[in-house]
């Protein structure tokens, strides 16, 4: 049987406008059933870099607050820490980028709750049936709300090909430990010309695997745990990721966290993507090049690999803009996501997503009917 995803596109008019469109949406998809009255409900979605602009509008955001408000639900905005340096690294930078982008609690009705604590460490380790995992670290928010309504921006992504509700859930809702597990199977390295042996990683590291030597930090890949402790508080930005996992295992990583981040939730998710300004790269930029598909519409299915299914499935068949980032594929039908990144096999996430008992790719796709 089929997995149901519900799809409305993007025409308005005098009777409806889109925040209504996506309201009917979500209501026709399942939000009733999935909110109860005194649920602690998670909206997972992507707050942005700051000078990005793809992510998602915070009023379609409030919108969805509202809905769950009026079923009972209590809800909160959450996202997580970075693994690498930047100004999304720790909660307080993480937020403050979060309100500039609009989504302070003026706009968005709820607040703001990083799911991995300040530095990404709030987590926990939840245990999975995986074919390389048997447990993921998920960020304890995560884990302790009642329900969760996962909002995505579907577009391409440099190394898993696209980019939507499986990578919000297993990328994004995992903390820094798991981020690093999924990315690389080696401890982080240390640049000598940078090091200015301040010591903090040295009092950040809980697992003795760091110590200094003619004035640089080094680090044992012995006692190293992966955890990246010592990545967040280098102030200098001296210790760096190996980036050394293929694209293939970091794909089934993914759909592994993504499992654990639903774990203990069955009938309480719903999963939201929004097939507009679908830039060729990921939203942690500081910058969004142009979309290379003209906005589509917006999907929603209690099904996340369904609905990534379906959602690449419609960007491939609609026709490429000119002049971006897209090499070849333009034509309807046409691979988009090879286009932009020929080597990646986007499909892998689809495919074992549905081999951990993710969802499944097969699904009947729900038009809404236009008022």
């Amino acid at each position: 049987m089929s997995s149901a995803v519900y799809f409305t596109d993007m025409r308005t008019g005098t009777k409806e406008n889109l925040h209504d469109k996506l309201e009917r949406l979500i209501d026709q998809a399942g939000l009733g059933r999935v909110i109860q009255k005194g649920d602690l409900a998670a909206v997972k979605l992507h707050f942005g870099e700051r000078g990005g602009h793809a992510y998602l509008r915070p009023t379609f955001v409030r919108r969805v607050v509202d809905q769950i408000k009026l079923l009972g639900g209590k809800p909160f905005l959450t996202d997580s820490c970075t693994l690498y340096p930047g100004e999304r690294k720790e909660a307080v930078s993480a937020l403050s980028g979060a309100i500039e982008n609009g989504f302070a609690y003026a706009v968005v009705n709820a607040p703001l709750i990083m799911c991995d604590g300040l530095r990404g460490h709030s987590a926990r380790l939840v245990p999975i049936q995986g074919e390389l995992l048997h447990e993921v670290e998920i960020g304890m928010e995560v884990l302790e709300a009642d329900s969760m309504v996962v909002l995505s921006h579907f577009k391409c992504h440099e190394l898993t090909g696209f980019g939507g509700a499986i990578k919000n859930l297993g990328m994004g809702c995992s903390g820094r430990a798991g981020k690093m597990e999924q990315h690389s199977t080696v401890a982080p390295k240390v640049s000598a010309k940078n090091c200015t042996a301040c010591g903090s990683c040295l009092k950040a590291c809980a697992h003795e695997a760091i110590s200094f030597a003619q004035g640089t930090a080094a680090i044992d890949p012995e006692k190293c745990t992966g955890c990246g402790r010592c990545i967040t508080v280098c102030e200098p930005k001296a210790i760096l990721i190996q980036w050394n996992e293929e694209a293939l295992l970091v794909m089934k990583k993914m759909a592994e966290y993504a499992s654990g981040a639903v774990h203990g939730k069955a009938g309480k998710l719903l999963f939201v993507n929004f097939i507009t300004q679908v830039s060729p790269a990921c939203d942690c930029y500081g910058h969004s090049d142009a979309p290379i598909v003209p906005d589509i519409g917006i999907l929603a299915s209690t099904d996340p690999v369904a609905l990534d299914q379906a959602c690449a499935d419609l960007v491939n068949q609609a026709r490429g803009l000119p002049n971006t980032a897209m090499i070849n594929g333009h034509d309807a039908g046409g691979d988009k996501f090879r286009g932009v990144y020929p080597h990646i096999d986007w499909e892998i996430s689809l495919i074992h997503g549905e081999k951990v008992g993710l969802g499944q790719r097969q699904y009947e796709l729900i038009t809404l009917p236009s008022l």
